[in-house]
């Protein structure tokens, strides 16, 4: 018996080696040479205005009506991006995925498929800037597919990796957010700083819910969550995807494993829709509409929208820039110590620079909302109490107190406060004593 043991071990040992080294060689395919790619950032910039009012090289990665290039809107700090519009119109292109948002990289960068199967963006000196990770994972293709996905594919045609999985500011239709990880949508800072943004839209189990977080909050702040949209008496959202009726042209969000609610209904020549978050927090439906002489960006869904009779503008947190009181969509009044003045773009509390309670007290003004106290549920405690919750709070500049209901809210910024007529809406603003 020992012997046949013996004889059989080199031949199992054989077949075990040939077996892990294909699985390696599978594991580890190389992407055939056709397949492989290296784009520079050189040469003349297009000549339109486009998005943002960017300079732009686009590239000869396209798939109508998408197509990949590299833009900036400050000198020498570009973005490699995805755009979508058609050629005859190609001033009113959209930027619509970012690879490097808030890492921008020089001339001369470079957009490559690598032959180990990685999708690199590097600077000149050869910085990585930007990288999906997927080196000898089996990779041999790269794709733009004609809905917006850029994908690397296996040998089976599998995806190994999908743009889809990672947006910035926009979903396109087919393009879901995903419970958990990195699908959820930020904000961009501003039309000139290409950084993200205070605002995101993410998927939680029983609906999508907008945080807005500034530098001075501990943590994000929901200023939205729209209750009536989905409904999911068990388990929760997987995902929400951004689909379109080929027959009626309505635009919806649809939840996994059910649900979903219509937000827009285009007119039949409409040829092209995104969703986006906003600079300013606004989720806003935008449809491209075609016509003989040229086409043009229309907005066919606004979810914080002047004529809506569920929200407005003023939940928006800055619409009223730092401070500022808001009523039917507009920033009415500077409710300052000394009175109430006509707001301006100026308007801001005396900022407390001390922590001592000594240092500081407040001023009251009746019958205002804080945009949190929508949504958030606030602490049940005495209007004393919440009131000593702020004092002990060096970064709280303020707080807002439901007497009705005895709900407390600490405020870590003021920005836009909502008018209500409601009188026993209290809020409570921090301002030095000296």
């Amino acid at each position: 018996m020992a012997s046949l043991l013996s004889t059989k071990t080199p031949f199992l040992s054989l077949i075990f080696f040939f077996s892990f080294s294909c699985f390696t060689l599978i594991a580890q395919a190389v992407v055939p040479q056709n397949e492989t790619f290296t784009f520079v950032n050189e040469g003349e910039f297009g000549p339109f205005i486009v998005e943002y009012g960017a300079d732009y090289r686009m590239i000869s990665i396209f798939n109508s009506p998408f197509q990949m290039g590299f833009y900036n809107t400050t000198p020498n700090a570009f973005t490699l991006a995805l755009r979508v519009g058609l050629q005859r119109s190609e001033q009113l292109f959209r930027w619509v995925w970012e690879a490097n948002r808030g890492n921008p990289v020089g001339e001369n960068a470079t957009f490559s498929l690598r032959s180990d199967g990685n999708l690199v963006l590097a600077d000149a000196n050869g910085t990585i800037a930007w990288q999906t990770n997927t080196a000898n994972k089996g990779v041999v293709a790269f794709r733009l597919l004609p809905n917006g996905n850029m994908v690397l594919l296996d040998a089976k045609g599998t995806f190994v990796w999908q743009s889809f999985d990672y947006p910035t500011d926009t979903l396109l239709v087919g393009q879901s957010l995903k419970a958990g990880g990195p699908s959820k949508l930020v904000s961009r800072l501003s039309e000139k700083e290409n950084k993200n943004g205070p605002y995101s839209l993410v998927l939680e189990p029983k609906g999508l819910a907008l945080y807005y977080k500034s530098n001075n909050s501990p943590r994000p702040i929901l200023y939205w969550f729209p209750s009536d949209w989905f409904s999911f008496p068990q388990g929760s959202l997987a995902n929400v995807t951004l689909t379109s009726d080929p027959e009626t042209f309505e635009v919806a969000l649809s939840g996994s494993p059910s649900g979903g609610r219509i937000i827009g209904r285009p007119v039949n020549n409409s040829t092209i829709t995104y969703l986006r978050l906003g600079i300013d927090g606004n989720i806003k439906l935008h449809t491209y509409f075609l016509d003989v002489r040229s086409g043009v960006w229309r907005e066919t869904f606004t979810l914080f929208d002047r004529d809506s009779d569920e929200e407005n503008e003023c939940q928006l947190p800055e619409r009223c820039g730092q401070f500022g009181l808001c009523e039917d969509n507009q920033c009415v009044a500077c409710p300052l110590e000394n009175g109430i003045f006509g707001w301006s773009k100026d308007c801001k509390a005396k900022a407390v620079t001390s922590c001592k309670p000594s240092d500081f007290h407040y001023y009251k003004l009746e019958g205002v909302e804080h945009y949190m106290s929508k949504y958030t549920s606030g602490d049940r405690v005495s209007e004393s109490n919440c009131g000593n919750k702020c004092t002990k709070d060096c970064k709280c500049v303020g707080y807002f107190y439901h007497k009705d209901t005895s709900k407390c809210w600490v405020a870590y910024d003021l920005q836009t406060l909502t008018r209500v007529a409601n009188s026993t809406h209290v809020g409570y603003i921090k301002v030095p004593s000296h």
